[in-house]
């Protein structure tokens, strides 16, 4: 397995703090986003890298055994397991350690114990690491089912985004992360989604809230409008005497809920009445009459 310096991928030097991490983290996804950097194979290729390595140091645990063993952190356990057994029953050809190990010590001493060189020459599988990776979409987008293709390592990977898709859900692809060792299984793929707010609507749950205008005749007369939705512009009626601020409720008209086929939220309007302007004389003067009636 290649070493990969996470620090260096952060650009932090290892006494970096937590709050360090976090700050390099959030400057260099954003410098390398997909989005800002369309096209980039490049940009792609490094933005996953800095996932990767923020998986890693920013959590307290990773970073200790990163930190200890290097390229071989995720085996962490399972040497510190076969180091106490070789130390309770050693074999004929094993090799009992004590103090402190460098990398390369480390990975030749778990070569040893787990590449069939010694011992029973068994090899020990070992399951790939999983992977992280951040996928940006907007409201249009999570509103339908559809598909896109990601890379992930230098390979596109096609997926089935669900319609209904919750900001900051994340989700598994089996079998989508590094390789094993020995033949073990594959990792996971982990995608988290950062759904973008829109301008036109908000969500909140499965609802959709939004606004319409109407002129002071239809609010006072009623009449039907034209709504936008996620769907396209329906047609709703507006009763007589509408007050402006007024709302209303269109069932099944609102967010699709995820992985429910054909249940939806609903979607809430608040009517905008909007008052005439540059009126003419005659307007005036008819207001003016209604005024004093």
């Amino acid at each position: 397995m290649e070493y990969i310096d996470y620090y260096k991928i952060l650009e932090l030097d290892k006494n970096a703090t937590d709050e360090a991490i976090k700050k390099a983290y959030r400057k260099l996804a954003r410098k390398y986003h997909p989005d800002l950097n369309p096209g980039d194979k490049e940009a792609t290729k490094k933005f996953q890298r800095i996932n990767e390595a923020n998986e890693v140091l920013s959590d307290p645990e990773k970073r200790k055994k990163y930190d200890q063993y290097g390229k071989d952190w995720q085996h962490a356990d399972q040497f510190e397991q076969a180091r106490r057994q070789q130390r309770q029953s050693p074999r004929g050809g094993g090799q009992q350690f004590s103090g402190g190990f460098d990398e390369e010590s480390f990975s030749d001493f778990f070569a040893s114990m787990f590449g069939g060189d010694a011992g029973s020459g068994r090899q020990t599988k070992f399951r790939g690491q999983d992977y992280n990776a951040e996928l940006a979409l907007n409201l249009i987008d999570a509103y339908t089912t559809h598909q896109q293709t990601i890379t992930v390592d230098e390979k596109n990977i096609r997926i089935t985004i669900p319609a209904g898709i919750e900001n900051g859900q994340k989700i598994k692809l089996k079998g989508y992360g590094a390789a094993g060792v020995n033949g073990g299984p594959n990792g996971d793929l982990y995608i988290s989604f950062q759904i973008s707010p829109s301008p036109r609507f908000k969500r909140l749950g499965h609802d959709l809230h939004t606004t319409a205008d109407i002129d002071l005749y239809t609010a006072i007369l009623g009449g039907e409008v034209f709504v936008d939705t996620l769907g396209g512009k329906i047609k709703v009626k507006v009763a007589p005497e509408t007050q402006n601020g007024t709302k209303i409720r269109l069932k099944n008209k609102g967010f699709p809920i995820y992985k429910q086929e054909g249940q939806f939220g609903d979607l809430y309007i608040t009517y905008l009445v909007k008052l005439p302007t540059n009126l003419t004389e005659k307007q005036k003067e008819l207001f003016t009459q209604l005024s004093t009636m």
